[in-house]
């Protein structure tokens, strides 16, 4: 990852741009986060790659590209081929392509390149399935996520004529050294087999760091991989790991095994080494190094609404004061628990001072005062509800019993 450039877009397609994650010929890919907070990886497409025929061919790409789904390809998240500059969005995977991997640690081990492949098929079969060919498969194409493979940029590689895209720069080496013989003479009706034989070159890097054929330039490659009598570099690969890639890397298309055939074959090679599928798979992502992923930065700290104003506090019933009102001496606001016309009999004028409810209470035991629904709250307290009449009367005789009490 890098960060944007001057030049580079701040907003694609409503995604806000956070920095570059890769490039290819196609055009540059950047990590986006829409406005709810999901990232994607955000390929803005080159307007030189697309004139009027291929921008159709995308529009059409896209429609095909909603349709595929599967644990090990990265959903669809939108697209736009009339927007300019065009782009593409898909799921974002936290984790390192498998070149980046094979370079930066060396090849996998022989189960977890089993597994890999195993995964892959598994992947392929579903974009087979929505009636796509990958037409690129290769390591910068394959993410390693801390749930198992993904592939990206499946269709694409349509987009543009191949000769074309043999040419455009930084998108030669890793396209031609996957290329099946078919796709390097130039035959554009590809069948699934293409990718089966992109899929072999796939694990004998995976497994040795190295490619079926290499050349000092993309021609010197292609002509090699066209030659019936020039057979793929094995050196490196595991004994068990060699039959299967080396039938998968048959010149000719029609004896290369089906992706079933694959998986089952690389299952079988996992089992002979003492492991469920599922283990191997365990051992895979294991081998998956974290990556910190970039976000937006948190907005400025604005003031809350309501900042500034006292909290709401609720009514609270405080028996205890309640109960210190009712003492002998204690005082009330004048008229507290009651109406005018219900004061007690001497609470007018010639009243104890603080009178009303408090020194109607100031000698007991006596006549109970009539309660009322309403009571008024406290200045600079709590708002509170003093206990029923019946509830204050037991009160009284519970007093008066106690001072007449001879234990």
């Amino acid at each position: 990852m890098e960060p944007l450039r001057d030049e580079d877009p701040k907003e694609i397609g409503g995604f806000a741009l956070i920095c570059r994650i890769g490039s290819g010929g196609m055009g540059q890919v950047f990590l986006g986060e829409s406005p709810a907070g999901h990232q994607a990886a955000v390929k803005v497409i080159k307007p030189s790659v697309l004139d009027e025929d291929t921008r159709a061919r995308f529009v059409s790409e896209v429609d095909s590209l909603r349709t595929v789904y599967g644990p090990f390809v990265a959903a669809f998240v939108g697209a736009d081929a009339d927007a300019d500059p065009p782009w593409l969005a898909v799921e974002y995977v936290p984790g390192p392509d498998l070149r980046t991997l094979v370079t930066e640690h060396g090849p996998l081990p022989l189960v977890e390149t089993a597994s890999l492949g195993a995964l892959l098929a598994e992947g392929l079969g579903t974009v087979h399935d929505a009636g796509l060919l990958h037409r690129d498969l290769k390591p910068p194409n394959i993410l390693l996520s801390p749930y198992g493979p993904k592939v990206i940029d499946f269709g694409l590689a349509v987009l543009a004529e191949r000769r074309t895209t043999l040419t455009a720069t930084g998108f030669v080496v890793g396209s031609v050294l996957c290329m099946p013989p078919e796709q390097a003479r130039g035959e554009h009706q590809l069948d699934r087999s293409a990718d089966v034989y992109a899929l072999g070159a796939v694990l004998l890097f995976a497994a040795t760091g190295n490619y079926p054929y290499e050349g000092p330039t993309w021609q010197a490659v292609a002509l090699r991989i066209e030659d019936p009598l020039t057979p793929p570099d094995l050196t490196g690969v595991p004994p068990e790991l060699a039959p299967l890639i080396t039938d998968m890397l048959a010149s000719d298309p029609g004896t290369r095994p089906a992706l079933p055939e694959v998986v089952e074959r690389l299952v079988r090679i996992i089992r002979d080494q003492g492991l469920t599928a599922l283990q191997a798979k365990r051992r895979l992502t294991d081998l998956t190094p974290g990556i910190v992923v970039p976000h937006l930065p948190a907005p400025a700290p604005g003031h809350a609404p309501g900042t500034g104003t006292p909290a709401y506090s609720p009514g609270v019933l405080d028996l205890t004061a309640v109960e210190d009102e009712e003492q002998p001496g204690a005082l009330a606001p004048a008229g507290a628990g009651r109406d005018d016309d219900e004061a007690e009999p001497g609470g007018g004028a010639d009243a104890e001072p603080g009178g009303g409810a408090g020194s109607a209470l100031s000698s007991a035991p006596q006549e109970d005062v009539p309660e009322t629904g309403g009571i008024p709250p406290r200045s600079g307290g709590a708002t509170g509800a003093r206990p029923s009449a019946p509830l204050r009367i037991a009160e009284r005789i519970r007093a008066a019993y106690a001072r007449e009490a001879r234990f």
